[in-house]
């Protein structure tokens, strides 16, 4: 996410250089480069000329961004208004029709209902189909696997692997079953996270607390998380995804917390915890990925 954002120019690098033959379009974060005060319609024109698009191929592509996006019913309504996936589909749709020579795409298609993540998937594809580049960073292997012929595996900023997407996704899964059944920082200049939100640990359990890497799927497992706030200002939404020995995403689950769900999360220390039912999953391995997605607060 931190290089997209220097290849954006958003972020400015420490060191090295990156030439872009191209005009780039990106697609980083919900709602990023929209004005809450200006409508779906409006910000369609206002992203648009960002991007480096004229008005006249902004209105040539409008009725088809429209349609992509489904939001017809609500272009009129200032955007400040909007759901998150609401967000998502205006977002995307933007992005992805005003033809950049260049998309970025980050972990934004964890957002919305399945039908439009798979929408969104397939315009992607057709993107690259049709000459275009595409980067695109994702945990989610099976739309990795899926859209890229050339996966890149970053670690702690350095690359794991570079080569076929299968070859590297199998790697990867590889690695992760190394794992132990926790995974701790003490030190929160390397835990993962950002200026708002750091994970501390991330544990699975056995439905007694034991901690573990291997279970009985006859009986329940806990995932824990626990993770620092160090900012107010984002809605915070902790994830864990589940995938298989394939590479295939077999669930999420957001801790979605009433109290949480719409504002802004207070500093301080949390923890969110599930657990999977006995007799849910199938034998076999399974790799678990703790995230914790930011977003601004609804109004």
């Amino acid at each position: 996410s931190t290089l997209l954002k220097i290849l954006s120019r958003i972020v400015k690098p420490s060191s090295g250089e990156a030439t872009l033959y191209g005009r780039v379009g990106s697609l980083l974060e919900v709602g990023t480069g929209f004005h809450q005060e200006l409508s779906g319609r409006e910000n369609i024109f206002l992203n648009g000329a960002t991007l480096g698009m004229k008005q006249a191929e902004i209105r040539k592509k409008f009725d088809e961004i429209v349609a992509f996006s489904e939001m017809e019913k609500f272009l009129d309504t200032p955007i400040k208004h909007y759901s998150t996936g609401m967000y998502m589909r205006l977002a995307f749709a933007i992005a992805s029709h005003l033809e950049p020579e260049i998309l970025f795409v980050d972990e934004v298609l964890a957002v919305g209902d399945i039908a439009f993540q798979k929408k969104c998937l397939n315009k992607i594809h057709d993107v690259g189909e049709a000459g275009r580049t595409v980067i695109f960073v994702s945990h989610n292997l099976q739309a990795v696997a899926r859209l890229c012929n050339r996966v890149i595996w970053l670690d702690n900023g350095k690359v794991r692997g570079d080569g076929k997407a299968q070859e590297i996704v199998s790697l990867y899964l590889q690695a992760q079953t190394n794992v132990e059944g926790q995974k701790a920082w003490e030190n929160l200049e390397t835990a993962p996270g950002n200026e708002f939100i750091k994970l501390r640990k991330v544990y699975l359990a056995d439905e007694t607390g034991k901690g573990s890497s291997s279970f009985d799927i006859r009986r329940p497992v806990r995932l824990e998380m626990e993770y620092e706030v160090f900012q107010e200002g984002k809605v915070i939404t902790p994830s864990f995804h589940i995938y298989n020995d394939e590479g295939l995403c077999v669930f999420v689950t957001n801790d979605v917390t009433s109290e949480w769900k719409r504002v802004s999360r207070q500093k301080g220390k949390y923890k969110s915890c599930v657990e999977i039912p006995a007799n849910f999953l199938a034998e076999g391995n399974f790799s678990v990925f703790a995230t914790a997605f930011t977003s601004a607060p609804f109004e």
